[in-house]
């Protein structure tokens, strides 16, 4: 042993921000099956400013939270849901390294506007709607005309869209899939 160990390259974080209503959600919806049909293996982290509750009033999971647990976690054959107290604070990568599978090739991220990680702007009505960091910036998303330096995509051309991901988020070889 040298003393050395090789680390595995950490999932790449990629993140779709824009207003409420943008589209985000439907270009995520239609993005990823043109990902997985690419090889990828892909994950979703959504930022609910707003809040929100999964868990059901009554189920069995809802009574263990209501109870005092801070933790839950429900498993069913092939499935696995964990509801969680987290700090207000908490960064996609920290969810990316506590959770997420090794075996994931890229995590969509809606939301988290504000931060570092690469992004995609979807815009509706012009560029500008929500403050957005100009840091990671990698494209856009309008069926509007938009002045900038990085491509500027249709909402419709998934194909574009695709093969622009795929180019900056190229599949890693694992070597124990």
């Amino acid at each position: 042993m040298t003393g050395y160990e090789l680390r595995p390259m950490a999932i790449p974080i990629l993140c779709f921000v824009g207003r409420s209503n943008s589209g985000k959600t439907t270009l995520i919806e239609r993005l990823i099956p043109e990902l997985v049909q690419a090889g990828y293996r892909v994950a979703t982290i959504k930022h609910a400013g707003h809040g929100f509750n999964l868990d059901t009033e009554g189920k069995d999971s809802w009574r263990h939270k209501q109870a005092g647990a801070s933790t839950v976690i429900v498993l069913s054959k092939g499935s696995l849901a964990m509801f969680s107290d987290v700090s207000d604070q908490i960064k996609v990568e920290e969810l990316r390294d506590r959770f997420l599978d090794k075996h994931i090739d890229l995590i969509i991220a809606e939301g988290w506007k504000s931060e570092g990680y690469p992004k995609i702007v979807v815009v509706r009505d012009q560029l500008g709607e929500v403050p957005v960091s100009q840091e990671g910036l990698l494209a856009v998303v309008s069926n509007k005309p938009v002045d900038l330096s990085v491509p500027v995509l249709d909402p419709d051309d998934i194909a574009s869209l695709t093969s622009l991901i795929i180019r900056h988020f190229p599949k890693c070889p694992k070597h124990d899939r």
